[in-house]
């Protein structure tokens, strides 16, 4: 069993490219969805909630306090747009393009040519639904950056029954 594994903290994949946190700070690949926050470009308490489902297309995008995003009217807003950018930064493009089943043409694919790939048509989601997990799990996300970095178990981490040792 490697360090690794014994440990109560998970594997960190290395992103495919260096990127700016500050415009999307968090970005995943969960629930069937691309979803992540997503900085305001005009105010800089407020951030937006922004998905877009695998296969579908279908997207969301609202604020933290759950007001619809005004550019999100029956097309992919900014946040959207800079949500796929950044995950194709963070995941790569091939892994993103796997994950929401699209179908893009052969060669070099990147943030751009995957949103117009993605423009087909794709009804929007309802907002609320997504945006209460994704915030959720950003604000927890923040929260282990405030830990000084150590090798002893967090508490709240250990749900896992204790595995034994081979013989």
């Amino acid at each position: 069993m490697s360090d690794w594994e014994r440990s109560s903290t998970a594997r960190v994949i290395p992103p495919a490219r260096p990127r700016k946190l500050a415009k999307v700070p968090f970005a995943e690949l969960a629930d069937g969805r691309l979803q992540g926050v997503v900085s305001s470009g005009s105010d800089i308490g407020r951030v937006y909630v922004s998905s877009v489902a695998a296969g579908t297309y279908a997207f969301a995008c609202s604020t933290n306090n759950n007001r619809p995003c005004g550019g999100a009217r029956g097309s992919f807003c900014n946040h959207i747009v800079a949500l796929v950018n950044e995950a194709v930064l963070q995941y790569g493009a091939a892994r993103v393009v796997r994950y929401l089943k699209a179908e893009v043409p052969d060669g070099d694919v990147d943030g751009p040519v995957l949103v117009s790939a993605m423009r087909s048509a794709r009804p929007p989601m309802d907002a609320t639904k997504a945006a209460a997990s994704v915030f959720s799990r950003f604000l927890r996300h923040l929260t282990y950056l405030e830990h000084a970095p150590a090798t002893v178990p967090l508490p709240e981490m250990q749900f896992f029954p204790p595995t034994r040792a081979a013989a």
